[in-house]
């Protein structure tokens, strides 16, 4: 079976952005549950800390590694994107964070514990990756002009 070339260069890509952001959500769930647990910050602000903190390898991950075929309009522009998209997918993840525990809270009627919190957490985590590749993929580190836009 022949693979069309557009769809292996966004598989090709793809798993390289997957990788990135497995090690990114090790780190960022190892710094939540620390926040959390033997800190006692609070679940959105300790989302919000740790997403931060991940974010520092993602950029260098996907900009090195998976974007790294990508056109260079300068590194200002691109962090610039980069931090915008990802102010956005931290508020996002923030938020369906805090509804998760919000209603896990309701249906249980009573606060969620770390199981609960986590499994609401790694639920964020894989919907904001989506729309993370997402705009990465079409906004932050796009083709260069010209260029085949499967890439």
């Amino acid at each position: 079976m022949k693979i069309h070339p557009r769809l292996r260069r966004l598989a090709s890509v793809g798993s390289r952005f997957l990788i990135v952001g497995a090690i990114s959500t090790l780190i960022e769930i190892g710094v939540f549950n620390l926040l959390v647990y033997a800190m006692g910050v609070d679940v959105v602000w300790a989302k919000i800390i740790a997403s931060l903190v991940a974010l520092v390898n993602a950029y260098i991950g996907n900009r090195e590694w998976t974007f790294k075929h990508r056109d260079r309009r300068g590194r200002v522009n691109e962090l610039v994107l980069f931090v915008l998209v990802n102010a956005a997918c931290t508020g996002l993840g923030a938020l369906l964070l805090w509804l998760g525990v919000q209603m896990v809270s309701t249906v249980l009627d009573r606060p969620a514990g770390p199981i609960a919190v986590n499994i609401v957490n790694l639920t964020s985590i894989v919907i904001v990756v989506l729309v993370r590749f997402a705009l990465y993929h079409g906004v932050v580190f796009r083709p260069a002009r010209g260029a085949v836009a499967g890439s």
